[in-house]
């Protein structure tokens, strides 16, 4: 069996007690009258006791208080000594502060019960103010110390749980701070790639009919193709740079791409997808007016574009159909791609375009589907079109 460890503030606590109370004895500081044990040195008795009783305040509370109620009991039967008394009250105090929840809970009420009982009696059986005296003397003796320890101990617990609350909201906010930044990146990697893929992939077909063919026209075409997606790729990373550049608010944002922009998005796509037989058309069947909000606008439009171009890319010679409506306050997205084998280069995929377009879809509360349909890749889309997405 392991002795419990006094801390070395009760050893301190203790030995002043002890010297307090032998320096009172030393110079006869104490009640003398008929008591049971009369002696002199009876009075050491209990304070010896009761600063044992203080070495343990805090390694065995309960141990503490047992064993300094017994050396107070002992110490009315004597002479008395103020500084055991005085160390009894630090002993139910700190039976209340370090002891178990149980026991801090019930010593106010037990000491309570006890003071009142003790005066009742006394009033019974002395009646006179006297007994009222005692009853108060054992109430600021006892029951003072445990409802001051019981106060310093709610006062402790509540510290204690606004400083795990606290703890606990920084973590919540360090969790909410990576989730935004794993958001931003993704946003930003979605970004990225729609406006880069469309341009680099047609720059890789054109450049590998330029290297295959050995033909002026084809390769003056070719590099025609190539220096147009070249520009205009530049044009969308200096965009996107300057949206993450910390700029102070001294330049202005530029614009974000919309579905009026479709027929420039399709007639660049018709011109990089010509060389692998590909034409492109557009229905946009949308009633004039009534503005979409601007992230269902962006959203329509990379969809739109990530599929022009994936048909670049991918599809067989053909029909390439766009078509865009609204209706019930849905817009709806469709794109149908020759699906088969093709001549002629091809621009490897990643397969992030279309994990692209779905989260996009799905931010924004939408439906997105995409799969091959016989002899034709259909990609559909279905976004909200009311004003509750712009504030997803």
């Amino acid at each position: 069996m392991t002795l419990p460890r006094p801390h070395r503030i009760d050893l301190f606590i203790a030995a002043l007690g002890l010297v307090g109370g032998l320096i009172l004895w030393w110079f006869g500081l104490y009640v003398t009258g008929d008591h049971v044990f009369g002696q002199r040195g009876a009075t050491l008795v209990p304070l010896v006791v009761m600063s044992a009783a203080e070495v343990l305040r805090r390694a065995a509370p309960r141990t503490a208080l047992i064993v300094g109620t017994l050396a107070i009991a002992a110490d009315q039967l004597t002479n008395g000594n103020l500084a055991t008394v005085l160390m009894f009250t630090d002993v139910v105090y700190a039976a209340v502060v370090y002891g178990p929840p149980a026991s801090a809970r019930r010593i106010p009420y037990t000491t309570g019960l006890i003071t009142v009982a003790i005066t009742v009696v006394l009033l019974v059986w002395w009646q006179n103010a006297l007994a009222l005296l005692v009853g108060v003397l054992s109430g600021m003796i006892s029951f003072l110390p445990a409802v001051t320890g019981a106060i310093v101990r709610n006062h402790r617990e509540a510290a204690d749980a606004a400083r795990l609350r606290a703890e606990q909201t920084a973590l919540l906010a360090e969790m909410d701070r990576a989730q935004a930044v794993v958001a931003e990146r993704a946003r930003m990697a979605r970004e990225l790639h729609d406006m880069v893929a469309n341009h680099l992939s047609a720059i890789a077909i054109h450049s590998t009919a330029a290297l295959s063919l050995d033909e002026p026209a084809t390769t003056r075409q070719a590099l025609t193709v190539i220096r147009e997606n070249s520009v205009a790729g530049l044009a969308e990373m200096r965009r996107l740079i300057g949206l993450l550049r910390d700029s102070g608010g001294e330049t202005e944002p530029g614009a974000v791409p919309s579905l009026d922009a479709l027929d420039t998005l399709v007639a660049r796509a018709r011109a990089n997808g010509s060389a692998g037989g590909l034409d492109f058309v557009l229905e946009d069947t949308r009633p004039p007016g009534g503005a979409l909000p601007a992230p269902v606008e962006l959203a329509a439009y990379r969809i739109v574009q990530e599929s022009l171009t994936n048909a670049v890319k991918h599809a067989a010679p053909g029909t390439v159909r766009v078509r865009v409506g609204r209706s019930g306050g849905v817009l709806t997205v469709a794109v149908d791609s020759p699906y088969g084998e093709r001549p002629g280069p091809r621009a490897p995929g990643s397969g992030q375009g279309l994990v692209g377009m779905r989260e996009r879809t799905e931010l924004l509360g939408g439906e997105f589907r995409a799969a091959v349909s016989g002899t034709v890749w259909q990609v559909r889309a279905a976004l909200p079109a009311e004003e509750r997405a712009g504030t997803a």
